[in-house]
């Protein structure tokens, strides 16, 4: 099943430690423009207070009259910012317009206490205003009447000075937001750092085992780590040491199942072969012949085992001619090839040096030489080829041209117990070993078709 890879770690602690940040910022900012708004609302409110009750200590009632003394001077300073102009208005009784601005509007229904400033929203030409209305009594103890006296101011003051205390408010709480966003990602950008380091770690262990080595893995160490990095830490550690354990009973098993294999085989292919020189009845050396295919194909399938097992152990690289080893190897082989019918020569360099173990480099040619006599057919063409690349590498490679491998099949050739065809004779382990080979020396393997058919299969290490 595919895995989809999932929001990183540190995604994820920035998401859920900022956006309740940004979160409480914006609340924080409505919180501020509300409470401006009101204290806005409360300045204007003492403001509007004042001036209503200076305007009806200006209008005096003179028995069943009233002496308005309000200077013209007075009117125009009231009126004189069309912006946030006060308006006022005297009525008597209440709604019925004496002097002022006829459009200020009554309160709402309800009662008005005597004396006291009673405070309303309303809006005078489309525009809101916030209005002080103050009722006063006049005339004698017989005729009693009532005075209105009311003040408007445009809400547009209120709402200047609701933004300026946001912006003096917003700024700092921006600089103070992104300040605590920078140390919040620092924080948990070093809080990460002994993952981090770990991820390296795990990735070096994962080189080395890819770098073909069979020492055990070293520990995973991380002296200055969080507890919970420590226990996971602690926890891949036993995994790698029961791994390491696993692997070791795995080579000790193999490695002791083909010694104690090969001298049982070795005598039992002898026997054989001493009963095929002794017998003379077609039927038993027919039986016989089987008995001792069975038994070489045994033998070859320990000898490989034993060669995958050396594959995978540590050795000491030292320089060697890669050329002259390849060429010695194709020597060995002519003979068995002549007998196939098959052509065998060597292309390449003269001379090429590299660091290499000589033994497992002539038991990886071995198997490519082997695994393309097997199966290119009688009448092919095989080629040892030593070259190298721009990219600094030395091949080393077997060339026919037989009937080659699917492009589908060909990165699974160095699969273990894989084969290309049912052809009797091959266990499926030559290439694999090879692979091993390869790995050991920090190259790798190759396997591409030849036009216009054939294959090319070998291994490429770096360069002195």
């Amino acid at each position: 099943m595919r895995q989809v890879p999932g929001v990183s770690l540190q995604r994820k602690l920035l998401l859920w430690l900022l956006l309740p940040h940004l979160v409480l910022w914006l609340f924080g900012g409505v919180l501020a423009w509300r409470l401006a708004l009101q204290n806005g609302e409360k300045g204007i409110d003492q403001a509007l207070t004042q001036s209503v009750r200076a305007l009806a200590r200006q209008i005096k009632p003179i028995g069943d009259g009233l002496l308005v003394d309000f200077p013209k001077a007075a009117q125009d300073i009231l009126e004189q910012d069309p912006a946030d102009r006060i308006t006022y208005m005297v009525s008597s009784p209440p709604g019925r317009f004496l002097l002022g601005n006829t459009q200020l509007p009554q309160p709402p229904a309800m009662d008005v206490a005597v004396g006291e400033t009673f405070l309303y929203h309303a809006q005078v030409d489309g525009k809101p205003v916030r209005v002080a209305l103050l009722d006063v009594d006049y005339g004698t103890p017989q005729s009693r009447q009532r005075l209105r006296v009311q003040v408007a101011q445009s809400l547009t003051v209120r709402e200047r000075i609701a933004r300026e205390l946001l912006a003096q408010l917003l700024i700092p709480m921006g600089l103070i937001g992104l300040a605590l966003g920078a140390l919040v990602y620092a924080g948990v950008a070093r809080g990460l750092q002994p993952l981090k380091r770990l991820q390296a770690q795990i990735d070096q262990a994962g080189a080395l085992s890819q770098g073909g080595t069979s020492a055990p893995l070293p520990p995973i160490e991380l002296t200055s780590a969080p507890q919970e990095v420590q226990s996971l830490a602690s926890t891949i550690n036993r995994l790698l040491d029961t791994v390491a354990r696993g692997q070791q009973k795995e080579k000790r098993f193999l490695n002791d199942a083909a010694h104690q294999l090969r001298t049982p085989l070795a005598g039992l292919i002898g026997q054989t072969e001493l009963a095929l020189h002794e017998s003379h009845e077609p039927a038993v050396q027919a039986r016989l012949q089987k008995v001792l295919a069975a038994a070489q194909r045994s033998a070859h399938l320990v000898h490989q085992l034993l060669q995958l097992a050396r594959s995978e152990s540590n050795v000491d690289l030292q320089s060697i001619n890669l050329a002259a080893l390849a060429r010695e190897v194709a020597r060995e082989w002519a003979a068995r090839a002549l007998a196939q019918g098959m052509d065998l020569g060597y292309e390449g360099n003269d001379q090429l040096e590299v660091l290499g173990q000589p033994l497992l480099l002539r038991e990886a040619l071995n198997n490519l030489i082997d695994n393309a006599l097997h199966y290119a057919g009688r009448g092919a063409t095989v080629t040892v080829r030593v070259s190298t690349t721009p990219g600094r590498w030395a091949v080393l490679a077997v060339e026919d041209d037989g009937p080659g491998v699917p492009a589908a099949h060909l990165a699974e050739m160095f699969a273990r117990f894989w084969r290309g065809s049912d052809k009797a004779g091959g266990c499926g382990l030559g290439l694999s070993i090879v692979e091993g080979i390869a790995l050991l020396h920090g190259g790798q393997t190759v396997a591409e078709p030849v036009t216009p058919h054939g294959l090319r299969v070998g291994l490429r290490i770096p360069l002195r």
